[in-house]
C-alpha cells in the first residue's frame, strides 16, 4: 500500500510542470493587459488599464506589474495574482519605455514628447527628478551594476549614458537613425542599440563607448526599408540575441559572440518587443498588427505557437504562475 502511494506521488510530481509562467502583454490600442498562461498556451485574462499602455515590466519580486500609460501620464501598478490596480507611479508626461534597476528600487522612464527621463523611487512612489536628453527618448536599459542608464533618443539618433546616482549625462554616442531600444549583456561587456530607420544594431563598449560591431540584416524578397530593428532580447550567457524586425515580420537570431546573423524566424505582423520566460525556455514576442504573440522555443530556434491577445500588443514581461 505504501509503495503504491509513493509511486502515485512520484507520478503526480512528474506530471506537474517544472516551471509555470504567465506573460503580461500590454495592448496599446486595446487599453488593456493580456494575461497569457504558457502552460495552457492561451490568453486566460484581460486587465483593463488606462490610455495607451506601452512599456511593461514585472517587479523583481514578481508581485507587481508596471505599465506605462502614454496618454494618462502615469505608470499603473497591478497585482500579478489578483490583477487588481494597486497604485500609480509619477512617470512624467507621455511615458513610453522604462527600466527598473537591478536592485528593484528605482525606475527610469522615457518621457517621449519632453526630451527627458524621469527617475522614480518605487517604494516611496516619488519622482526623484528629471534628466534632460535628446529628442524623443525611448530605449532604456540599466547596467547590471545599477550604476549606468542608457537612453536612446530617436530624433537625435544618440545613445546617452547617464550616471544613475548623480543623474548626469556622462556621454552621448551618435548611432544610426531612429534608435528604439537598448540592452546590456548580463556580463556588462556590451550594449546593443537597435536603429529602426538605420536598419541595424550597433554594439557599443559600455566603458569607452566605442563601436565594437554593427549587425545588419538582409531578407530575400524584402526591401531594406521593411527591415526595422526594434526590440532586443539577449540570453543571460550572452551567446544569443533575438532582434525583432518590425514590419519585416521576422525575429533575427544573432550569435552574441561573433555578431553573425544565424537565422530569421517568421512571426506575426509588425513584431515589436518580447521577453524570455525566467528559465529562458521560451521567448514571447508581441506582433502589433496581427494582434497576437508568437512563442519561440529558444533552444530549437523555432516558432511553436501563435496566441491571440488584445489590440496592438506592444510589450511583454513574465511572472511565476
Amino acid at each position: 500500500m505504501q509503495t503504491r502511494l509513493i509511486l502515485s506521488l512520484a507520478l503526480a510530481l512528474a506530471a506537474t510542470p517544472a516551471s509555470a509562467f504567465v506573460a503580461f502583454v500590454s495592448n496599446e490600442k486595446g487599453n488593456s493587459i493580456s494575461v497569457v498562461d504558457l502552460d495552457k498556451m492561451q490568453t486566460v485574462a484581460t486587465i483593463p488599464t488606462g490610455q495607451r499602455p506601452r512599456g511593461i515590466a514585472v517587479s523583481h519580486d514578481g508581485k507587481s506589474v508596471y505599465v506605462a500609460l502614454g496618454d494618462d501620464d502615469t505608470v499603473q501598478v497591478f497585482d500579478t495574482k489578483t490583477y487588481k490596480l494597486i497604485g500609480e507611479l509619477p512617470s512624467g508626461p507621455d511615458p513610453e519605455q522604462f527600466a527598473v534597476d537591478p536592485t528593484g528600487k528605482f525606475m527610469f522612464v522615457a518621457n517621449e514628447n519632453d526630451a527627458m527621463v524621469t527617475a522614480i523611487d518605487i517604494d516611496k512612489r516619488e519622482a526623484l527628478g528629471t534628466i534632460g536628453v535628446g529628442v524623443e527618448p525611448e530605449g532604456m536599459a540599466v547596467s547590471p551594476d545599477s550604476k549606468t542608464l542608457v537612453c536612446t533618443s530617436e530624433t537625435t539618433s544618440m545613445a546617452h549614458f547617464i550616471d544613475t546616482q548623480s543623474h548626469a549625462v556622462t556621454a552621448s554616442v551618435l548611432v544610426p537613425p531612429r534608435p528604439r531600444f537598448s540592452a546590456y549583456k548580463a556580463d556588462s561587456s556590451e550594449v546593443w542599440i537597435s536603429s529602426e530607420v538605420g536598419g541595424q544594431v550597433t554594439i557599443l563598449d559600455p566603458v569607452s563607448h566605442a563601436i565594437k560591431a554593427r549587425v545588419k540584416f538582409e531578407i530575400p524578397g524584402l526591401r531594406a526599408e521593411q527591415i526595422q530593428p526594434v526590440g532586443i532580447n539577449l540570453t543571460r550567457d550572452g551567446k544569443l540575441a533575438f532582434v525583432d524586425l518590425g514590419p519585416a515580420d521576422r525575429v533575427a537570431v544573432v550569435d552574441g559572440v561573433t555578431h553573425e546573423v544565424l537565422k530569421y524566424l517568421l512571426v506575426g505582423q509588425r513584431v515589436w518587443h518580447g521577453a524570455f520566460t525566467p528559465d529562458e525556455k521560451y521567448l514571447v514576442v508581441a506582433n502589433g498588427v496581427s494582434n497576437d504573440v508568437s512563442v519561440i522555443d529558444v533552444a530549437a530556434r523555432k516558432v511553436i505557437k501563435s496566441i491571440q491577445v488584445g489590440e496592438l500588443p506592444w510589450g511583454v514581461d513574465f511572472a511565476p504562475n
